[in-house]
């Protein structure tokens, strides 16, 4: 059954979440989010070698999400111009972006655990320590990256 999109009257164009829904049934929204997934990795990438330069890439591992933002990006392009890469390139890239989200979750955790007073402390090592959260944000680009490979493309 084929639903009817609600349109303004005088132009018959579809408005709002409405052009939102419309876009994802007919496979449009698969390509702009295979782009938005490249810049958010490449957004998110400078903004993790910012903050792990102050760090002075202390452990070897703060060089992979920097490493991965433009994998990600370069799979997130290729997204948008190739149902192939979108359906290969962009969810092996946006899985390993999710695993180093979840990996850097950990020790990040780990290294507020480590400042003084540990978790006990735990609000003023929450402010002082490495951020806990950022590393879940890199996680939700992965996540983008990941839909956008089982939405419907346009033909």
């Amino acid at each position: 059954m084929k639903t009817r999109q609600p349109t303004d009257p005088v132009t018959g164009t579809v408005h709002g979440i409405d052009r939102l829904i419309r876009n994802v049934q007919t496979g449009r929204f698969e390509r702009s989010l295979s782009g938005l997934t490249a810049a958010g990795a490449l957004v998110t990438a400078a903004e993790i070698y910012l903050e792990h330069d102050k760090a002075s890439f202390g452990n070897k591992w703060m060089w992979v999400p920097v490493v991965l933002g433009p994998v990600g990006a370069a799979a997130g392009v290729a997204g948008v111009f190739s149902r192939g890469m979108a359906k290969t390139a962009l969810p092996l890239a946006s899985a390993a972006i999710i695993a180093n989200g979840l990996q850097g979750t950990w020790l990040h955790l780990r290294g507020i655990r480590q400042k003084p007073g540990g978790l006990s402390n735990l609000r003023y090592n929450l402010e002082m320590g490495p951020p806990l959260f950022a590393p879940l944000l890199v996680t939700l680009v992965g996540g983008m990256g990941l839909l956008a490979s089982v939405l419907r493309r346009e033909p």
